[in-house]
Parts: C-alpha cells; sequence; structure tokens
C-alpha cells in the first residue's frame, strides 16, 4: 500500500497545524497539510527533498486518505505539470503511482519550509494563514495579456 511521507524535520510542525493536536491548529487532517503545503510549495517553486522520515506521529499517511477527500486529482496535476510526462497518470503502473506520491512529498516538503517560516512567532495560524491567502488573492496582476509590439524590434 502506498503512502505519503512526512519529513521527520518537519512532523511537530505538522501535528501543531492540526486541530486535533493542537488549539492552535487549522486543518482536520493530516492529509489537508500535505495539500495546502504542497499546493503553497508548487506556488512558489519549491520542491526539497525529505531527508529523515517521520515514523510515529505523523505516520505516512495512506493514499487513500488523499482520494477519500478528492485529492487524487490534485495529486495528478501537480505530477503532470512537473514531469510534463502523461504516463505518470496511468492507473496501471505502480511506479506511476510511487513517481506522483515522491513529487508530492517532496513539494509539500518545501511548502512546509515556507509555512513554518511565515508562521514562525505566530500566536494564531488561522489568522496569518488567511492573510498570507488574502494577499496572494489581492495581488496586483501583471499585464501579460497586452500585445507588446517590443519583442518584434
Amino acid at each position: 500500500m502506498s503512502r505519503v511521507r512526512i519529513a521527520k524535520d518537519k512532523a511537530e510542525f505538522v501535528k501543531s497545524l492540526v486541530t486535533a493536536n493542537s488549539k492552535d491548529g487549522v486543518f482536520e487532517t493530516y492529509a489537508d497539510v500535505v495539500m495546502f503545503a504542497a499546493s503553497l510549495g508548487v506556488k512558489q517553486d519549491k520542491r526539497l527533498p525529505l531527508g529523515g522520515i517521520s515514523t510515529k506521529d505523523p505516520a505516512p499517511i495512506g493514499v487513500e486518505i488523499f482520494a477519500s477527500r478528492g485529492y487524487d486529482l490534485a495529486i495528478k496535476l501537480i505530477a503532470i505539470a512537473q514531469t510534463q510526462d502523461p504516463q505518470i497518470l496511468s492507473s496501471y503502473e505502480p511506479a506511476a503511482l510511487e513517481q506522483r506520491l515522491h513529487i508530492l512529498e517532496e513539494y509539500a516538503n518545501g511548502g512546509l519550509e515556507i509555512l513554518r517560516e511565515a508562521l514562525r512567532g505566530s500566536i494564531d495560524y488561522t489568522e496569518r494563514l488567511l492573510l498570507m491567502l488574502i494577499a496572494e488573492r489581492v495581488k496586483p496582476k501583471t499585464e501579460t495579456d497586452s500585445f507588446d509590439l517590443s519583442r518584434f524590434l
């Protein structure tokens, strides 16, 4: 059975983000934390190898948890965006699933590093995360849709 692993150096931080483990927790499950962190890692292009693996709490998370929460499509999108290889989406190749999960783990690890830095010293994780999301939402759009004649000069 395939599982998503969490880096040992981020285990305590991941636990602190889950509501069942901490009064400051924001997410319901470890899978939610991993997907948010992976999305952040993809957005900021930060992919880090895991190094040591957390074996206790949080233990590696079964892939069926991600599927039950509707994250399987997001995992596939992250993988194909990274590899540009449609074979990574194969349901018949166990190696393809392992490669997708490996990519997810590394982006989640990068995203957790970003989150840990952003939340350092924060009293209320919820408030700080909301501020991060709002800042991302209201970020000024760059004018890339206009026709630029300078490229013909």
